[in-house]
């Protein structure tokens, strides 16, 4: 089977979970659309569960991209004047924007794993089509709003990973847009904590860290998995 998901921000457990709900297998593959990392406390956990799987392929979105590009110049960052005032600022607005968690939580890790997680990050795809049951599929963290669809061979790393889709406005006629980076309820309020499709679009960023489930979409059955924050007594 194939599954996609998005926006973990470190919710390890929720992915763990996930994992078991679904029976995943060496047999199945997931894509996870970016944002692995930040706002929560255990981004370096997912990448290095990644870094284990040969069937886990992880795309880069707005966080990991910021992530990957100042962890691996942090120590000349921290230093300020031996690197550059702009990335400087940078990096204390990454800090103030959910990337606290992630820095102290990487700190922690021996080089060894410090370099795992630096190669999972800068080796993460950007968009990929893939097709499943004869429907063809767009992946990506996200997608520039639809005006750019003529230039679409030209989009850019800043498209694909910062991007503001038009959910109201279909892309493609002949396959299905798969995006994460906006939460659904900003989509539509009935959608809060689900997966939202419409217009040839599908978003799967249930809003996990912000305390809606983690939600996961098999492209073979299309049917959807949700995991919602552990119970306890």
């Amino acid at each position: 089977m194939i599954y996609v998901m998005s926006d973990l921000h470190g919710c390890y457990d929720k992915y763990e979970r996930m994992l078991k709900k679904i029976s995943f297998s060496k047999e199945d593959t997931l894509y996870i659309l970016g944002d692995v990392v930040d706002r929560g406390s255990n981004g370096m956990k997912i990448l290095l569960d990644i870094a284990r799987r040969e069937n886990v392929i992880l795309f880069r979105g707005n966080h990991d991209h910021q992530a990957a590009v100042l962890l691996s110049n942090l120590y000349r960052i921290i230093e300020e004047e031996s690197y550059s005032k702009e990335l400087v600022e940078v990096y204390k607005l990454w800090l103030s924007d959910g990337g606290k968690p992630t820095l102290e939580e990487y700190l922690q890790l021996s080089e060894e794993e410090r370099e795992t997680v630096l190669k999972v990050l800068g080796s993460a795809f950007i968009s990929k089509e893939i097709e499943v049951n004869g429907k063809r599929f767009l992946l990506a963290h996200t997608v520039p709003e639809v005006d750019m669809i003529c230039d679409y061979e030209e989009w850019t790393l800043e498209d694909y990973i910062s991007g503001e889709p038009d959910y109201e406005e279909v892309y493609f006629d002949d396959k299905y847009v798969i995006t994460g980076h906006t939460p659904t309820e900003y989509i539509d309020r009935n959608s809060a904590g689900k997966i939202w499709m419409g217009n040839q679009h599908i978003a799967i960023d249930c809003g996990a860290v912000f305390g809606y489930p983690l939600g996961c979409l098999c492209l073979d059955t299309m049917e959807e998995f949700y995991e919602e924050n552990e119970r306890r007594s």
